[in-house]
């Protein structure tokens, strides 16, 4: 059984209390259940993270990268916050492991302020998610599977 990987950047600790109006009001726990769902729904197993550091994001894109491609990792679900909007090392990162990466908003990102308008993780994600709320989680879980069996 493959593993999907969901990486969680800065503040997104801060969930169910961080403006709730944009963000809704579910925690980061409840996203990791309904990621463990939409996992086993999928034939998967997750393993769900989070950090406010750059460095370690980008540490387990590399992890991620060798468990690809030993064949023990489908893929990243890849929720950078603001790194998103900054981070040419994540894009680096990225590029460089060769994993198969959807990059995923809660909030539809276009919508919001202009500096939030500009990914440096979409020229290396395979799909970009955004605006569905915490639910956009497990339809980029599934997505994910779809993306991989073109393969």
């Amino acid at each position: 059984m493959k593993t999907v990987l969901v990486l969680n950047g800065p503040n997104l600790n801060l969930l169910g209390t961080r403006e709730p109006a944009v963000y809704g009001s579910q925690t980061l726990a409840d996203v990791q259940d309904l990621c463990e769902r939409a996992s086993a729904a999928n034939g998967l197993k997750l393993d769900f993270r989070q950090s406010n550091h750059e460095g370690e994001l980008i540490d387990w894109i590399h992890e991620a990268g060798r468990q690809q491609a030993a064949g023990k990792l489908l893929g990243v679900i890849l929720n950078a916050g603001a790194y998103t909007h900054t981070s040419i090392a994540l894009h680096d990162a990225i590029k460089g492991a060769g994993v198969t990466l959807i990059e995923l908003h809660i909030s539809n990102v276009h919508a919001r302020e202009a500096f939030r308008h500009t990914s440096w993780i979409s020229p290396v994600a395979k799909a970009v998610m955004a605006g569905f709320g915490v639910n956009g989680y497990a339809l980029a879980i599934a997505g994910l599977v779809q993306l991989t069996e073109k393969k």
